[in-house]
């Protein structure tokens, strides 16, 4: 790598998806912390650098352990703020982990702000806190849409960095404006949440663009021989029906064999007490299970649906899988509320162990290696000999490389007016950086002779 052009801070860093963006945009991260042993172990491995700490004791009315830095990038968590009014300022924020962000960005005044959070957020019950983060930065000089920047990598092209993932996360983008620029000045937010340059997220193909590992076996993702029994029932059930329908997808209610009944034994008064949606689904159901009476008694008497084999959320479907034949050919999710199918082209949100997606084509759930592909870390990311939960849980806590890539060229492009007044290195490592990080970072893979296992 060259001599970098920038220097960033990553705060609440995880495993380092800001860092691997940022460095192969040109950055040296001159600070990181992380307050979960296990993550800051892993950001060591890969990064070469510490990260365990406590930016609560880094930053703070006493202590600033934060080194002066062009580029401040968190995905911090967002604790609720009192409700008696942005116009308080710092005291507002006091007692949140927002507050020691705020303190770095009065203290070190970095020329652009790159904060991450969930979805929500931005949504109405948090309103009050979306409005206190807006506010407190404009006090503080910077220029900030009050709209807030909505993505998802699964929104990317691949060849712009993106991924197979629904992962939609809020970006807050800010730049530090010169005095007598305009404090309160507004600015359209960085990106929405539409698919990039005609691109056509329905075409993406997990086989083909994540890529998935050819094996069937991968230690730890196998199945149980419960968990196959559930999917072998419902693909037969699946291709009965394809057949029976002549090719015409599943409905699209979820599917409750609990209330696979004559629409004449249905207690209607006892139906009219649950929530509307629930209720229309049980006469759906009772509907549906008229239709295909013959088909259904057989399956059933077949497979034992109504034995203790199959408890209550496995005697359910979700079939959102179009017009996907077999359910071996879908991706699918054992959930409370049953069996979700969904066709193999982009997968859902990484979250915890639990629900990690099972890859029918594959007969094994996700691997830790195809896990960290989605989240656009590199092949020769490490995460030493942990447990694969631990991994799981790091990357399902962690930001999509590809989509901090495109939010931070986006806001160079937008905020470009100052920022070659202010930091025009940095200007130029984000607007001549290559369209993905992705060819960057394989070319950084690590040279110390512990990185890789």
């Amino acid at each position: 790598m060259s001599r970098p052009t920038f220097k960033f801070v990553d705060l609440f860093a995880g495993i380092g998806g800001f860092h691997a963006a940022l460095s192969a945009m040109g950055g040296e991260c001159v600070y990181a912390v992380e307050i979960d042993p296990a993550a800051a172990a892993v950001y060591q491995r890969n990064w070469g650098m510490s990260a365990l700490g406590d930016i609560t004791e880094d930053a703070n009315e006493i202590t600033m352990r934060v080194p002066r830095h062009d580029v401040l990038c968190a995905g911090f968590p967002c604790q609720p703020f009192s409700k008696s009014g942005a116009q308080r300022g710092m005291e507002e924020t006091r007692g949140t982990l927002y507050w020691n962000i705020l303190k770095i960005i009065q203290v070190r005044r970095p020329a652009v702000v790159l904060l991450e959070n969930v979805r929500n957020l931005a949504g109405p019950r948090h309103q009050h806190e979306w409005d206190v983060i807006i506010d407190t930065l404009r006090l503080e000089g910077y220029r900030v849409s009050e709209e807030p920047a909505v993505f998802s990598p699964h929104l990317l092209p691949r060849e712009l960095g993106g991924r197979p993932q629904v992962r939609e996360r809020v970006f807050i983008t800010a730049t530090r404006l010169p005095k007598g620029r305009g404090l309160l000045q507004d600015a359209d937010p960085v990106a929405t949440n539409r698919p990039v340059g005609g691109w056509d997220p329905k075409t993406w193909s997990l086989t083909d663009d994540l890529p998935l590992d050819a094996d069937h076996d991968v230690e730890g993702c196998d199945l149980t021989d419960a968990e196959r029994l559930w999917i072998d029932a419902w693909d037969d059930f699946v291709q009965r029906m394809w057949e029976e329908r002549q090719g015409h997808r599943l409905p699209g209610f979820p599917l409750w064999a609990d209330y696979w009944v004559m629409p004449s034994s249905l207690d209607y008064e006892d139906v009219a007490r649950e929530p509307k949606w629930k209720a229309d689904f049980i006469v759906k159901n009772a509907e549906f299970y008229a239709a295909h009476r013959v088909l259904i008694d057989d399956w059933t008497n077949r497979w034992g649906v109504y034995t203790d084999a199959f408890p209550p959320s496995r005697r359910k479907l979700e079939w959102q899988a179009q017009d996907t034949p077999r359910l071996w050919d879908t991706v699918m999710h054992f959930r409370p509320s049953g069996i979700r199918a969904k066709r193999p082209t982009y997968l859902p949100a990484l979250v915890a162990i639990t629900q990690t997606s099972i890859i029918g084509s594959r007969e094994r759930r996700l691997s830790p290696r195809e896990a960290a592909r989605l989240q656009g870390l590199p092949e020769w990311f490490d995460f030493g000999n942990q447990r694969p939960a631990s991994t799981y849980r790091q990357l399902g806590n962690g930001v999509s490389v590809g989509a901090v890539w495109h939010v931070l060229r986006s806001h160079a492009e937008r905020d470009q007016d100052v920022l070659k007044i202010t930091r025009p290195r940095l200007l130029e490592a984000a607007l001549d950086a290559p369209e993905s990080p992705d060819e960057v970072l394989e070319r950084m893979r690590p040279t110390r002779g512990d990185a890789v296992a």
